[in-house]
C-alpha cells in the first residue's frame, strides 16, 4: 500500500516537472492580499483572455501565485524563466506585454523597477535591491506556486520530507533532527522547537494535539497570513511531521476570520491533501493517522497567547491561564498540546529535506535560520522580507528597505509589535536575533518592524501602542487591566501638554509592577514601548513635560498652524481644503487662520506650496520640511 501512494506522489512530481520544462514561458502574477487590493485578479484574467485571443495557450502559461513580498509595487508580474520583473502592472499594459515581451523578447522600460538611489532600471527580480540581500528559503517558493494547486507544491519537492519521516525515521529521530537544527519558535518567545516537541512526546497521554497559531494581530504585521495564503502546504506538511514526532492524531490551524484569503486557500489545500492521502487515515499507506481542522478566531489580540487560543478552541472566552502547567503537558482539553506559529511549521520540511547541519549554518550561534519581517512605516520599500538571523538593522532598512522616504533622517524602529520596543538610530548596526533584541529592550516578536523618521514623536508612539494594548487586554488580571489604563492616561496627559513633574518616575514604577504582576505575555511585555522610549528618547518626555513642547511637532495640543504673510500669494488652496472653515481671505490677498476654530489637522500644511508653517506653541521652532504640491 505504501508503494502505491509513494509512486503516485513521485509520478505527479515527475509529470509536473516535465510539463514545466516544456513550458517556454510562464507569466506569474502575485496573488497576495495586497495585490488583490491592486486588482491582480483582473490583471490575471486580462492576460488569460489576451493569450487565448492570440492562440498562445500552447506557448504561454499564466499562474496566480502567492505574495512576492514587495507589496507596495503590486500588481507584480514576473515572467519566467527569465525572471523579468514588472511592477504596478495595469490591465492597459497587457497587450503591450504580450506583443513586446512575450512575442518579441523586448523589455518594457516603464514597467521596470527604478532604484531610487542609482536611478537604474532593473530587469530581473533577483537583481532588485529589495530582494538581493534576502535569503528566501521559506518565502521564495511563493512566487512559483499556485496555492490552490497541490501539484505545484509537489513539483518543488513538496511532501518529500513527510514520506522520508514516515518510512525512514522514528519519531525520536525526527525530534533529534529538529533539535540539531537549532530552530526556535518564530511566534515571539523563541523557545527551542525540538525541545518543546520532546517534552510533548514524553508526556503520558494517549491523546495529544497539534496547533498552528495563525492569530496574527500585531499592527502592521502580516507574515503568517502571506505564508498561509501563498504556500499553505508547507505549513500543513510541517504540522503532519510534528504530529508524527509527538504522537498526535488531531491538529488545528487557528486563523483569524479577518484573513479570508488565507482561510480559503488553506481550506482548499487541506481538501487536496486528503485526496492525495496526505491527511486522514493511513497517510501515504502508513500506519499513521492525522487530520487537521481550520478554526476561525474572532480577532481578539489576546487570542494569540497560547492558553487564550486553546480556551477559544474549546468554546470558552479567550482568557489566558496561569502557567505552569505548560500546554506541552496540559493543553487543549487538558491533553498534551504542541503549539507553534505558521513560520515555525513552514521551516520543518526544509530541515528534514536538507538536514539539520544545513539549517544550522544559517544565522547566528544561538539564533538559527531566517526570519520573515513585515517592513512598514516611513521607508521607501515596504513589504515582507526574509533575512538570515544576524543581519543588521542598517542592512534591512537601507539595503533592502531603500532608506527613509524623502531622504529624511531615520529616528527609530519598533520591532516585535505593540509589545516590542523602539530601537534608536545609534543602534543601526545592531544584529537582529532573539537575544540581542532583548538586550536592547525590544524583542523579535512575530516579526513586525515599523520604521520611523525624524518627524515621529516618540511619546506619541508609546501612547499609541499602550492604547492598543489597553484596548486588547482581556481584563482578567488587575496589573494589566489597570496598569495599561494608567499608562494611557499619563501618556495622553503628557502629549496634551499637561505632564507633571514625577510623571516619568510614575511610568517607570508602573512598568515594573505591570511586568511583574501580569498573568500572560500581553501584560508582561506591554511596558516595553514606554521603557525603550524613556531609555533612548528621555529628552522628548522632558520637553513635553517641562517645556510643554513636542520636538517633532506632532502632538496637536502643542503646535499651532499659521500663515506667514510675506509668503502667502492668496491662491485659496488652504481655504478650500480646510474642513472646518478656519481660514479666511480673498484671492491674491493674505489669508489668516482662526486659532480658535483650527483643529490642527494639517490639511493646509499639506496642500500649500511651502507657505503655511507648523510651529511649536511654546518654543517657536518652525517645522522646516518642504511639502510638495497636492498634485504629487
Amino acid at each position: 500500500m505504501k508503494d502505491v501512494y509513494i509512486t503516485k506522489l513521485e509520478k505527479t512530481r515527475a509529470e509536473i516537472l516535465v510539463s514545466l520544462k516544456e513550458q517556454k514561458t510562464c507569466i506569474t502574477i502575485c496573488g497576495g492580499t495586497g495585490c488583490h487590493a491592486y486588482g491582480c485578479l483582473k490583471v490575471a484574467k486580462a492576460f488569460e483572455d489576451e493569450i487565448k485571443k492570440q492562440n498562445l495557450q500552447e506557448l504561454v502559461d499564466v499562474r496566480t501565485t502567492g505574495c512576492h513580498g514587495f507589496c507596495e509595487r503590486g500588481p507584480i508580474v514576473v515572467i519566467q524563466p527569465d525572471g523579468i520583473f514588472y511592477q504596478r502592472v495595469q490591465i492597459t499594459d497587457i497587450k503591450e506585454v504580450i506583443a513586446e515581451t512575450i512575442k518579441n523578447k523586448k523589455i518594457i522600460e516603464r514597467l521596470l523597477y527604478v532604484d531610487p538611489r542609482t536611478k537604474e532600471r532593473i530587469i530581473q527580480e533577483k537583481e532588485v535591491p529589495f530582494y538581493k540581500k534576502q535569503k528566501r528559503i521559506i518565502f521564495g517558493n511563493n512566487g512559483f506556486i499556485d496555492p490552490k494547486d497541490i501539484r505545484d507544491y509537489i513539483a518543488l519537492d513538496g511532501y518529500k520530507a513527510l514520506a522520508k519521516v514516515l518510512f525512514d525515521m522514528t519519531s525520536e529521530e525526527v525530534i533529534e533532527e529538529i533539535k540539531g537544527s537549532g530552530l526556535r519558535g518564530r511566534g515571539g518567545a523563541g523557545f527551542l522547537t525540538g525541545r518543546k516537541w520532546e517534552i510533548c512526546r514524553a508526556a503520558n497521554s494517549e491523546v495529544k494535539y497539534i496547533i498552528c497559531n495563525a492569530d496574527e494581530g500585531d499592527p502592521g504585521a502580516y507574515m503568517d497570513r502571506s505564508l498561509l495564503e501563498g504556500n499553505p502546504h508547507s505549513v500543513i506538511e510541517g504540522m503532519i511531521i510534528g504530529a508524527y514526532a509527538i504522537g498526535a492524531s488531531e491538529g488545528f490551524i487557528y486563523v483569524r476570520v479577518e484573513y479570508p484569503l488565507a482561510v480559503n486557500n488553506v481550506t482548499i489545500a487541506l481538501d487536496q491533501a486528503k485526496k492525495f492521502s496526505l491527511l486522514g487515515h493511513s497517510i501515504l499507506g502508513s500506519e499513521f493517522n492525522f487530520d487537521i481542522h481550520v478554526f476561525r478566531g474572532a480577532g481578539a489580540f489576546v487570542s494569540g497567547e497560547e492558553t487564550s487560543l486553546m480556551a477559544s478552541i474549546e468554546g470558552r472566552r479567550a482568557f489566558p491561564r496561569q502557567r505552569p502547567p505548560f500546554p506541552a503537558l496540559e493543553g487543549l482539553w487538558g491533553k498534551p498540546t504542541n503549539i507553534n506559529n505558521v513560520e515555525t511549521w513552514a521551516n520543518v520540511p526544509l530541515i528534514i529535506n536538507k538536514g539539520a547541519d544545513w539549517y544550522s549554518q544559517i544565522g547566528t550561534k544561538k539564533s538559527k535560520g531566517t526570519k520573515i519581517f513585515s517592513l512598514v512605516g516611513k521607508i521607501n520599500n515596504t513589504g515582507l522580507v526574509e533575512v538570515p538571523m544576524g543581519i543588521t538593522l542598517k542592512e534591512i532598512i537601507y539595503d533592502i528597505g531603500g532608506g527613509i522616504k524623502e531622504n529624511k533622517k531615520f529616528k527609530a524602529v519598533q520591532t516585535g509589535g505593540p509589545s516590542g520596543g523602539c530601537i534608536p538610530a545609534e543602534k543601526l548596526d545592531l544584529p537582529i536575533d532573539f537575544d540581542t533584541l532583548i538586550k536592547a529592550g525590544s524583542m523579535m516578536g512575530s516579526g513586525g518592524m515599523i520604521v520611523m523618521d525624524e518627524e515621529t514623536c516618540m511619546v506619541d508612539v508609546a501612547r499609541y501602542f499602550l492604547n492598543f494594548t489597553q484596548e486588547e487586554s482581556c481584563g482578567k488580571c488587575v496589573p494589566c487591566r489597570l496598569g495599561t489604563r494608567q499608562f494611557v492616561e499619563i501618556l495622553t496627559r503628557i502629549t496634551q501638554g499637561k505632564g507633571e513633574e514625577g510623571d516619568i518616575k510614575k511610568l517607570e514604577d508602573l512598568s515594573e509592577s505591570t511586568k511583574a504582576g501580569s498573568l500572560c505575555g500581553l501584560g508582561q511585555t506591554a511596558p516595553n514601548p514606554v521603557l525603550t522610549t524613556l531609555r533612548y528618547f528621555r529628552n522628548e518626555y522632558e520637553a513635553h513635560i517641562n517645556k510643554k513642547a513636542c520636538p517633532a511637532l506632532v502632538c496637536k495640543d502643542l503646535i499651532a498652524y499659521y500663515i506667514e504673510p510675506e509668503k502667502c500669494v492668496g491662491c485659496l488652496l488652504c481655504l478650500k481644503n480646510c474642513p472646518v472653515d478656519a481660514i479666511s481671505g480673498e484671492r491674491k490677498k493674505v489669508h489668516v487662520i482662526d486659532q480658535e476654530l483650527c483643529i490642527k489637522c494639517g490639511a493646509c500644511f499639506d496642500i500649500c506650496p511651502p507657505k503655511v508653517m507648523a510651529v511649536s506653541k511654546y518654543t517657536g521652532r518652525k517645522k522646516d520640511r518642504m511639502i510638495k504640491k497636492a498634485s504629487r
